[in-house]
């Protein structure tokens, strides 16, 4: 597995309000971050926006900067309109710029009902969506059949910018995650993980690769929850409150494990810990209000990047 050289930070950046798209494009641009992020659920406990839309309003204000889904629900969709919103969006930016991060939720088997989706069909729908997108990407006339998808003699064009479409990433943390992220993912992009547990599944990743004799480049991100503060209670306490809101759960044994929380110098030691880990692409989620956002960005930017060696 070649991983890359170069550490990138991005931040999650969903847009509530048109206007600030370009104020937070702006921002990040001003700070020097890499990428800018959206999540993506279809019904959720609080307000969430489409993703691809959101990423071609931000397209509209920077030619910069990378832009992902963290993480896109791919199998409430059908693959073959996906893939021709995908390439619009990758076309749009002129290539190169686009990480499709997918996964399979789950958390609110609602929403699969709600799209008309067994939820337990999730795994191998995505499974079955992959190759069918990297197929309808070479522009070429195709046919695929699966279980759940099939088409024939089908031409998608314009052909994405990108050489064969966008990466696309896969999340999960299971061993049948991690097998298909190995075998059809050209990345892993994780969660609600550990930095350890984020180094067993590389290494369960790794030993994938060895055993198909594959070798490519492969992206390695992670989403990571964050709150600097002056003191760790403080961050611990609104990143929980907006946590357990978010999830409709009490989140405080996740928002213990997972996040990084406290002073510049604590979060600058987490972050350490998933890069010795493996991990390559950072996803900053700046757990709090919006109206925090600019200041925690700026926090990370001037009081934790400079704690890091391997910026």
């Amino acid at each position: 597995m070649i991983l890359s050289e170069t550490t990138q930070f991005g931040f999650m950046a969903g847009f509530q309000e048109p206007t600030t798209a370009k104020a937070t494009v702006e921002i990040a641009e001003e700070l020097g971050f890499d990428s800018l992020w959206v999540g993506d659920h279809v019904a959720f406990p609080v307000p969430i926006l489409d993703p691809l839309l959101q990423l071609a309003l931000a397209s509209a204000y920077t030619t910069t900067l990378t832009l992902g889904t963290g993480i896109y629900l791919l199998p409430l969709r059908h693959p073959t309109v996906v893939a021709k919103q995908v390439t619009t969006l990758d076309f749009m930016t002129g290539g190169d710029r686009v990480i499709f991060g997918v996964g399979i939720g789950g958390e609110f088997p609602n929403e699969y009902a709600a799209c008309g989706v067994d939820v337990h069909e999730r795994g191998a729908r995505l499974t079955a969506s992959i190759p069918a997108l990297k197929q309808l990407w070479t522009g070429e006339t195709v046919s695929y059949s699966s279980p759940f998808y099939t088409f024939d003699n089908v031409t998608m064009l314009p052909a994405p910018r990108t050489q064969g479409g966008p990466p696309v990433w896969c999340g999960g943390r299971a061993k049948p995650a991690l097998t298909r992220a190995a075998q059809i993912a050209d990345g892993y992009i994780s969660y609600a993980i550990t930095s350890s547990m984020f180094s067993d599944a590389l290494q369960f990743l790794e030993q994938e690769f060895d055993r198909q004799g594959r070798e490519q480049p492969f992206g390695t991100g992670h989403l990571l929850f964050i709150r600097i503060d002056d003191d760790y209670e403080s961050a611990f306490s609104t990143a929980n409150e907006h946590l357990s809101k978010r999830y409709a759960m009490d989140f405080s044994k996740a928002t213990k494990k997972y996040c990084a929380l406290g002073k510049p110098e604590h979060v600058a030691e987490v972050l350490s810990g998933y890069y010795e880990a493996g991990v390559r692409h950072f996803v900053l989620d700046l757990v709090g209000p919006p109206s925090d956002r600019e200041e925690q960005l700026r926090r990370f930017s001037e009081e934790v990047k400079p704690l890091l060696s391997f910026k």
